[in-house]
């Protein structure tokens, strides 16, 4: 039986500087010089377009989203100091980020609006070397405001899809667009994507030169009981600057919502199982997972992947809530399986996400529990097992604010991930191997979503 951590919170003095500023989120302050950073590699001229490079040695830092207010506040993680707090453009927004991590991407899917800050730690390739850049936090101008809905943000390998699910009581279509850390810093004013003749709720996983988008057909041949949700995905190729329908999936997935991918797949969940799309070259070649006894009348609606993991994580739930049904899926078995593992009586999942590099899934929990699974062999398969639990609060979890739950990011560089707990009203920093509490982010709020920015560790294969 594996070894049951439960670990109570104990509280660290940790001295804080608050640096207030206050600002309009439409002022442009990206082009700021560069804080320069001492380190190892640093030349006594002050030239850093030396060939051995330039590197920060950082943990990153925290944008979090006010619980009571359109503000968006900025920690360092080196010292979890304040460091800047932005005033948004709209009242109700949610929190992501950019696909290398440089900026916070703050949605309001009612006013159709995506807007950017940058969290001021950055990477650039120049060719012989890498160069790292550090400045204070700073709102960018950029913002995209064309399409209707943005609702699912999906990054992969540096690129970021946003599915815009249009309106049907405004006439407004469904459409994609599909940007760049470089698009932001550039303002690129046209971004690549595609453009519907209908609305729907969709989901597009972006793929290099390829970009997996879904379609929805006219009700008459629909196989989705919902009149917006699409039922068939399309493989769209970019060339010549733009992204043309190459290929339709000739396997269909009713009810599709949710995807995710890994290296060689990409999975989108359906009211029927979950369909696999396996790329050979510029062809994609499709097929169904049925749903297990387990999953029942149930829809997978959300999936979980990572380019290192060899299976997908899926979450089955009917549309009124309940208990969910959490699946494993491995596509080059085609086989799905129940996760052996079940949440405490009165708990829900409230996020999942798996670790920097995939050894690690996670799922927290209402109870405020963080469970941390990995991944082992046994006779050639790979089967998810519970390492252990992290209690991440000491307070009574029947005072949780009204509308908010505990919130998650991990980090990209290291073994950690940041918990939001809003009835403390703190951000605790959990280190994923050894299953503890390695420090805390003070807070004068209650926190409804945190993302992790910074400069990504690249996995050494």
């Amino acid at each position: 039986m594996k070894k049951l951590y439960k670990l109570k919170l104990i509280a660290l003095a940790i001295s804080t500087t608050f640096i207030t500023a206050c600002g309009d989120a439409q002022t442009n302050i990206v082009e700021k010089d560069p804080i320069v950073v001492e380190n190892e590699h640093d030349h006594d001229d002050d030239d850093h377009d030396h060939d051995d490079g330039y590197t920060i040695d950082s943990l990153g830092r925290l944008a979090v989203l006010a619980g009571d207010s359109n503000e968006a506040s900025f920690y360092d993680l080196d010292d979890n100091a304040l460091l800047e707090t932005f005033t948004l453009t709209n009242d109700s927004n949610t929190l992501s980020s950019s696909p290398d991590f440089r900026y916070a991407v703050i949605a309001s899917r009612a006013q159709d609006y995506l807007g950017f800050i940058d969290g001021g730690l950055w990477r650039e390739d120049h060719g012989e070397h890498l160069h790292d850049y550090e400045q204070s936090p700073a709102a960018s101008s950029y913002e995209l405001t064309s399409g209707s809905r943005p609702t699912h943000l999906v990054k992969h390998d540096g690129q970021l899809a946003v599915f815009y699910d249009g309106d049907a009581d405004s006439g407004t279509t469904a459409s994609v667009e599909v940007l760049t850390d470089n698009d932001i810093t550039s303002a690129t004013a046209t971004l690549p994507g595609i453009s519907y003749d209908i609305n729907m709720h969709g989901v597009a996983e972006p793929r290099g030169e390829h970009l997996l988008s879904t379609l929805r057909r006219d009700d008459s041949e629909s196989t989705s009981v919902a009149k917006v949700l699409p039922d068939q995905v399309g493989v769209y190729h970019f060339h010549d600057g733009e992204y043309e329908l190459e290929q339709t999936l000739d396997v269909t997935c009713p009810d599709l919502h949710g995807a995710a991918q890994n290296h060689d797949y990409v999975a989108f969940g359906c009211s029927d199982g979950v369909l696999l799309a396996h790329q050979h070259d510029d062809e994609y070649e499709a097929e169904k997972i049925a749903n297990i006894a387990a999953v029942g009348d149930l829809r997978i609606g959300s999936i979980y992947g990572h380019e290192d993991s060899e299976t997908f994580i899926g979450v089955a739930s009917g549309h009124g809530g309940g208990e969910a049904v959490i699946v494993t899926i491995n596509p080059a078995t085609a086989q799905m399986e129940e996760l052996e593992w079940q949440l405490a009586d009165g708990a829900s999942a409230v996020s999942y996400s798996f670790s920097a590099h995939g050894e690690h899934f996670l799922i927290l929990d209402s109870l405020g529990f963080l469970n941390v699974f990995s991944a082992h062999d046994h006779d050639g398969e790979m089967h998810w097992e519970l390492e252990g639990q992290v209690d991440i609060t000491e307070q009574d979890v029947s005072t949780m604010p009204e509308g908010m739950s505990f919130s998650m990011t991990v980090a990209q560089n290291g073994q950690f991930a940041y918990v939001a707990d809003p009835i403390a009203q703190h951000v605790v920093q959990v280190h994923l191997e050894d299953l503890e509490i390695e420090s805390e982010v003070e807070l004068t709020f209650a926190p409804s979503a945190i993302t992790w920015l910074g400069i990504a560790q690249e996995e050494e294969h």
